[in-house]
């Protein structure tokens, strides 16, 4: 896994927590919802391909 890999993931969840904080105090739940879900769905999408080449390095390794 590569540093960088997670400061990524680190300033993705420092950002979207900033943001669902300033729309939570404005009275903007839902925004702040799906700014939260946003995140989350843009760090999966950053891991897919960890996780892809981990399980291509796994199935090399068995001879799978």
């Amino acid at each position: 896994m590569d540093v960088t890999l997670i400061l990524k993931i680190a300033g993705i969840g420092t950002l979207v927590s900033v943001i669902h904080q300033i729309l939570s105090r404005y009275g903007r739940e839902e925004q702040a919802t799906l700014t939260a879900v946003s995140g989350v769905i843009l760090v999966l999408f950053l891991l897919v391909d960890e996780m892809s080449e981990l399980f291509n390095t796994v199935r090399d390794l068995f001879g799978i």
